[in-house]
């Protein structure tokens, strides 16, 4: 079986290839954003499936393949909730939110050996998620946050929150209080969680609430720096592969 991963998150992407190893499955290549995908679909064969996440670095993954006619099965892995992927969900193999569970994976992985072994088609009609990205399902996002500060629970609501940040392995909430509060869930959870027209990723390392942005400032190698209204223990730095979503973000 050809398997290739997309997805622009490099450790999200090691840790799925892990897991697909110890289900004894080989990945042959990992992609990481719309273009190299592009590049490499045109130079090789097209794998037997692909897990596919739907926002990369520098675009949705629905620009591959209006470039690239592909036919090969999709598994998503994806941050999208499962109400906004139910519209498109049979035509698909399956989808997992991350994080990703092993007993999902391993029932996903099986669902696409039982649809090949029944002749079944495995192809994906990406108009629907195009439809459906760009017109999304209606959903919540979370309000507030429950913090235990020594004996005590602190709620902030999400309207006091400058930022999110990680730093030692940790992911911190900023308030606009100025403190800081460790909490317990990476960037990548919290990205389903937050509303995506108040957040917005910035890098590796920041999610920033466009309430809280004070100034924008032109930065080395075409990427840009945020100033915050009180968070400024370190640089706040759009990547250049974000700064055109970004750009879009705030307009």
């Amino acid at each position: 079986m050809n398997i290739i991963i997309i997805e622009d998150e490099k450790p999200a992407a090691r840790r799925l290839n892990r897991m697909l190893q110890n289900l004894g499955i080989e990945v042959n290549v990992m992609l990481h954003s719309v273009q190299e995908s592009i590049a490499w679909f045109v130079e090789n064969q097209h794998p037997d499936l692909i897990f596919l996440d739907i926002q990369l670095s520098d675009g949705l993954s629905f620009e591959i393949f209006e470039s690239i006619e592909i036919k090969s099965a999709i598994i998503f892995t994806t941050a999208y909730d499962e109400y906004a992927l139910q519209a498109f969900k049979l035509n698909s193999i399956d989808y997992l939110l991350k994080p990703i569970d092993d007993e999902d994976l391993e029932n996903a992985i099986k669902k696409y050996k039982e649809r090949v072994s029944e002749n079944k088609n495995v192809s994906i009609d990406f108009d629907d998620i195009k439809k459906l990205l760009i017109h999304p399902i209606e959903r919540e996002y979370k309000k507030r946050f429950t913090i235990k500060v020594g004996q005590h629970l602190k709620i902030i609501p999400i309207e006091a929150i400058e930022c999110f940040y990680s730093e030692n392995k940790g992911t911190y909430i900023h308030t606009t209080e100025g403190r800081d509060y460790l909490i317990d869930l990476t960037l990548e959870q919290l990205e389903p969680e937050l509303a995506p027209d108040t957040f917005f990723r910035t890098s590796r390392k920041f999610y920033v609430n466009i309430n809280a942005i004070k100034d924008i400032i032109s930065y080395t190698n075409s990427r840009l720096q945020i100033k915050l209204n009180s968070y400024n223990f370190q640089d706040v730095i759009v990547s250049r592969e974000r700064v055109k979503d970004f750009k879009n973000w705030i307009a």
